[in-house]
């Protein structure tokens, strides 16, 4: 009698949790706002890229905003470059995860843009590292505007004789290629593969590596061969006519920045204690259930049945970290590094440029040049 007892009020309680869970929910789809609903008089106006709703590069604006002021922690940017990024594409899009990070019903956070480069204007209280007139590039949200603010752990010192078009171009995929290749714990003369060598993140993956020592193959389409031996690929790989999961050679370390095979192929390419690091899923250009079936597999399938063999599957979050954005800087200065600009749009056409990206086929960077 105890036991239905208890059963019954469980039962309760759980459809009561479910219940209220529900409407705190839908309470919170329909009261979620952001700033373009709280239009008001601008005090000292500025122009950056909106959005406001979820959908397409549509949805851009080129606005009108308030200039940020900067906190006691922060750093106030006049903005001279930014680049775009897979992961500004992804924010846009109207998918039922974007709005479970992002905002139910709207976009919090109406600003894009994460890369910059620029001049500081003016610095918190709080700021020791950086001064007015400083040129410096590295990670700030809403960086697609004539101003920004981030924190100053967030920046780096331009290299004076880098313009501020490729320092923007480094930061957030410079990062990750850097950061991915440290989990592959490359050693010089190590036989190195790019799976997806030519969009930002690859680009700067197959330099890093080389500059390593290692030997490197990438694999990319036929029109991208002759750009991946200019920035230093010992071997190229045309996926349009070979599958690198089909030949004889093996890889110490698979750098996968595109995630289009399955477990078992890649660990019949790598070598018995290989390495394959899980670096992305392709870009841009993989829509809604593509990205999710391939970001389920990389945190869960190939990951898991590592763990029966001596190869390992290394997952990873890319992380702002100053030294690694100083690493960078040396490099492109040291001229090891070079970044692939193929496209440069204003800041007004930004919505341009991100519908080229969405396309999946840019090559290395996209910039947004700020006047």
């Amino acid at each position: 009698m105890k036991l239905k007892l208890i059963l019954k009020w469980t039962g309760a309680t759980i459809l009561l949790a479910l219940i209220l869970s529900f409407f705190a929910g839908f309470v919170g789809y329909w009261r979620s706002t952001n700033e373009c609903d709280r239009k008001t008089a601008l005090v000292n106006p500025m122009k950056a890229i909106v959005y406001c709703e979820y959908g397409s590069p549509d949805v851009l604006k080129f606005d009108d905003v308030e200039k940020p002021v900067p906190s006691d922690g922060q750093v106030l940017i006049k903005v001279r470059a930014a680049s775009l990024n897979a992961l500004d594409a992804y924010m846009i899009r109207d998918a039922w995860l974007n709005r479970l990070i992002f905002g139910l019903r709207k976009p919090r956070d109406t600003r894009l843009g994460r890369d910059v480069a620029g001049v500081v204007e003016a610095v918190g209280r709080n700021v020791t590292q950086f001064k007015p007139g400083d040129e410096v590039f590295g990670i700030c949200r809403g960086s697609l505007a004539e101003y920004a603010v981030t924190s100053e752990r967030a920046l780096a010192m331009k290299p004076a004789n880098v313009p501020f078009e490729l320092a923007a171009s480094l930061p957030l995929a410079g990062l990750t290629a850097l950061q991915g290749l440290r989990e592959g714990k490359i050693q010089p003369g190590e036989k190195v593969l790019i799976n997806g060598a030519t969009g930002g993140v690859g680009t700067f993956a197959v330099q890093i590596a080389k500059s390593l020592g290692a030997e490197v193959t990438a694999v990319c389409s036929t029109r991208n061969v002759d750009l991946v031996r200019s920035i230093g690929a010992d071997h190229v790989i045309d996926y349009t006519k070979e599958d690198f999961t089909k030949s004889d050679q093996r890889y110490d370390v698979i750098f996968d920045n595109v995630a289009n095979h399955s477990f078992a192929e890649r660990h019949r390419v790598l070598n018995p204690k290989g390495i394959c690091v899980l670096a992305g899923m392709g870009g841009a250009g993989v829509k809604g259930g593509e990205a999710i079936r391939r970001i389920v597999g990389n945190l869960f399938i190939a990951r898991g049945l590592s763990s029966f063999t001596n190869q390992r599957f290394a997952q990873y979050m890319t992380k702002m970290s100053k030294q690694d954005l100083i690493m960078l800087g040396d490099l492109i200065q040291a001229g090891k590094l070079r970044p692939v600009i193929e496209r440069t749009y204003k800041l007004s056409d930004a919505a341009d440029a991100l519908r080229y990206l969405d396309q999946g086929h840019a090559r290395g960077k996209i910039v947004i040049a700020v006047e």
